[in-house]
């Protein structure tokens, strides 16, 4: 009688282990055991699991659909989250853009590469402000509100550009008197504001060095020359680029010495100091591009009194050697003038500390222009004559007798060869020069213009 095989169906299926009872699993264990691949203890465990695996295959449907349930709010979950972290990062980016623009209207934090590390330190000297009678500004919103702009405006004022297609500047050339060119940058109307506030509320608190007699109150170029005059040995000395060399970064020092935050010390900097900058052509538009560091520009109100402050430490060294060694010293802007009453054996010795401490102070002697002037020859001091007693040029004095005298005959305007807008104007001014230096050499000019001015 053949063997009869059941769960012929159910035998092969991968997902369940068949019956031992089944005859066709019989015989594959026998086989199995006799071949030595499998021991009979072994058999017996698995089928032992296949037993319990049959038991528990009725809840597997639920325990399926429990854990599609579970997978599902999962997936709700993490949906969830990530639209909340989506919200949170949407409402972050919202926060910013709104503090951006109050920083903008109420606050500077950059003003263009290179100058802008110290805007985020706030922190006045108060008591220096005080004593030294200076506005207490701290932040930039101190330094709008003094000056009477919106922090914006101050922003477009201050800002450092390389290249930019706006100049708060107009640049032209003059020549000088000693051949050449130099560049003159006058600030327009809103610069030029904000410049006369911080000389008038600022600078003119700060006192420039007593050698110092150019651009300061009851100083001039008499006073300059008045201590060289009747000495043995006047040296005239001039500083090359004396208003490009002061850089951005010294004035920066200049005004945190006295007492302001790093931010204020770098706004206030930054709206006295502007590159020197030529105007190129690209793509049809006109852009001011910078051609060197920023510096002191020459027409800025508030040029001459910083250069003063700054040359504060040159001034002193230079006067403090020369006391040493016998002679004296004044200083004019970049003209330098040393002298001694007597004979000296020093003047190579002088020469080299003048070069050694302006070449340590930052600043350069133009070889070209020094000069040694003894008695035999014209000694002068910024223009004034200071061998004997101070005067003008004997030339200057004799132009304007030839020009009153031939006045008299044919008139003043037939003596206007330069043409002059107002020839009459420049005669009194001049004269009024000769007068301040010296009033006796004035005193017939003034008569003889008087006279032509009544022929005429």
């Amino acid at each position: 009688m053949a063997t009869q095989f059941t769960g012929f169906f159910e035998f092969g299926r991968r997902d369940r282990i068949p019956s031992p009872i089944d005859p066709r699993t019989k015989l594959i264990d026998q086989a199995m055991v006799g071949q030595g691949l499998i021991k009979p203890e072994e058999l017996v465990r698995i089928h032992e699991i296949g037993q319990q695996m049959d038991e528990l295959r009725p809840q597997l449907p639920g325990a399926h659909a429990l854990a599609q349930r579970a997978v599902q709010a999962n997936q709700e979950e993490r949906k969830r989250i990530k639209a909340e972290k989506k919200a949170a990062a949407e409402q972050r980016q919202t926060d910013h853009a709104a503090r951006v623009a109050a920083n903008r209207q109420n606050d500077i934090v950059y003003l263009g590469r290179g100058v802008s590390a110290g805007l985020a330190d706030r922190r006045s000297h108060v008591e220096k402000l005080a004593e030294r009678k200076l506005p207490l500004l701290a932040t930039p919103a101190d330094v709008a509100q003094a000056m009477g702009i919106q922090v914006k405006k101050l922003r477009w004022l201050a800002y450092h550009a390389e290249a930019s297609t706006l100049s708060h500047y107009v640049q032209f050339l003059v020549p000088k008197k000693s051949g050449g060119e130099r560049t003159l940058s006058a600030p327009h109307e809103q610069m030029a504001a904000a410049q006369r506030w911080i000389l008038e509320h600022i600078l003119q608190h700060l006192p420039a060095h007593d050698a110092a007699h150019g651009f300061v109150k009851t100083r001039s170029i008499l006073t300059n020359a008045t201590p060289h005059i009747g000495s043995a040995v006047v040296i005239n000395c001039d500083l090359t680029d004396f208003f490009p060399s002061i850089t951005v970064h010294r004035v920066i020092g200049l005004f945190r010495q006295a007492g302001y935050s790093p931010a204020v010390a770098t706004i206030l900097a930054l709206l006295v100091t502007e590159c020197p900058r030529r105007t190129v052509l690209y793509n049809g538009k006109a852009w001011h591009v910078a051609t060197g560091p920023r510096g002191l520009p020459q027409g800025a109100c508030t040029s001459p009194a910083i250069s003063n402050l700054i040359a504060r430490r040159l001034d002193s060294r230079l006067l403090g050697i020369s006391r040493k060694l016998g002679w004296r010293y004044t200083r004019y802007a970049d003209d330098l003038t040393f002298s001694i009453a007597d004979r000296s054996d020093k003047i190579g010795y002088l020469l080299a500390r003048i070069r050694h401490i302006t070449g340590d102070e930052g600043f350069a002697i133009n070889e070209k222009k020094t000069r040694v002037l003894k008695p035999a020859a014209r000694q002068t001091v910024t223009g004034v004559v200071v061998n004997a007693q101070p005067s003008t040029s004997r030339r200057t004095r004799r132009r304007l007798r030839a020009i009153l005298h031939n006045a008299q005959k044919t008139g003043l305007a037939s003596q206007n060869r330069s043409r002059r807008r107002n020839f009459t104007g420049w005669l009194r001014g001049m004269i009024g020069f000769v007068a301040m230096v010296n009033p006796r050499q004035a005193v017939k000019l003034r008569e003889r213009l008087a006279s032509a001015r009544e022929q005429s």
